[in-house]
């Protein structure tokens, strides 16, 4: 499906980014990596190699929109063109509302949501000279409140609008948008603080049951781009949730209560 296609992944140094990027290479994409830690990303890029695909990597800080730009142009120069754009790059801030201070609120809504449209921005001109697939990263914490992530679910909530009036914007021009709100996937979400700092000795709180590997969340995530797909959400909990905080939503918040049990 994705065959020499140019393939651009914000976020691309771990968890859903770094396995989005090596399924696209699977499927014989040619894959830029962008995302902060270039140790890491050197990591990823030689895993591509190794699935016999070509690998770029454009290093940026969503929270720089310079430094946004430049990636694309990067990319377009290198490869002249670009297929799909994945505005993956976020992480979550943890606590209470009334603890949280404003620069951590803002750091939140700095990544996931001005990063994102701002991803998304320097994107859109390149995907609508290739008909291309604009893709969007939520999360199901969109559709319900959950004690502790506001600010995380806020964020998420914005990226589900946000994808929403894209669809509309950008109808008539041939790039689709399609906004992916995976539940819980094994990633390294959990074990950043609200300051952005990695601390892999945290141990993921979320109910090691329901969690789906990062490489089969990808698998279905890059069959869902390949659908043009307007809105995907998984997995098997994070449809229930997704369903009832829409239609039912004091059960949707019964049912969150009950996870974090």
């Amino acid at each position: 499906m994705f065959q020499n296609q140019i393939i651009w992944i914000t976020g691309a140094s771990s968890g859903l980014g770094k396995y989005m990027a090596l399924e696209f290479a699977k499927q014989g994409a040619k894959v830029a990596l962008s995302a902060r830690r270039v140790d890491k990303l050197e990591e990823v890029l030689q895993q591509v190699k190794a699935l016999g695909a070509e690998g770029f990597l454009v290093p940026c800080d969503v929270l720089e929109e310079s430094e946004i730009e430049k990636a694309v142009q990067d990319i377009v120069s290198h490869y002249g063109r670009l297929d799909v754009a994945v505005a993956n790059a976020g992480y979550g801030v943890y606590g209470l509302i009334e603890n949280l201070t404003a620069k951590e609120l803002r750091r939140q809504l700095d990544i996931n949501v001005t990063g994102l449209a701002m991803t998304a921005k320097s994107a859109i001109p390149h995907l609508k000279a290739t008909k291309g697939r604009l893709v969007l990263i939520g999360s199901v914490a969109a559709y319900v409140p959950n004690p502790k992530t506001g600010a995380y679910g806020a964020s998420k909530a914005a990226v589900r609008s946000i994808g929403q009036t894209l669809q509309l914007e950008l109808k008539g021009t041939g790039v689709s948008c399609t906004v992916i709100h995976p539940g819980f996937v094994d990633s390294n979400i959990t074990r950043v603080d609200n300051d952005g700092v990695f601390h892999p000795e945290i141990i993921d709180p979320r109910p090691k049951n329901l969690m789906w590997p990062t490489e089969k969340a990808a698998r279905v995530m890059v069959n869902a781009i390949s659908k043009r797909k307007k809105s995907f959400v998984f997995t098997g909990h994070g449809k229930l949730i997704a369903f009832f905080g829409q239609h039912f939503p004091n059960l949707g918040e019964w049912m969150i209560g009950k996870m974090g049990n």
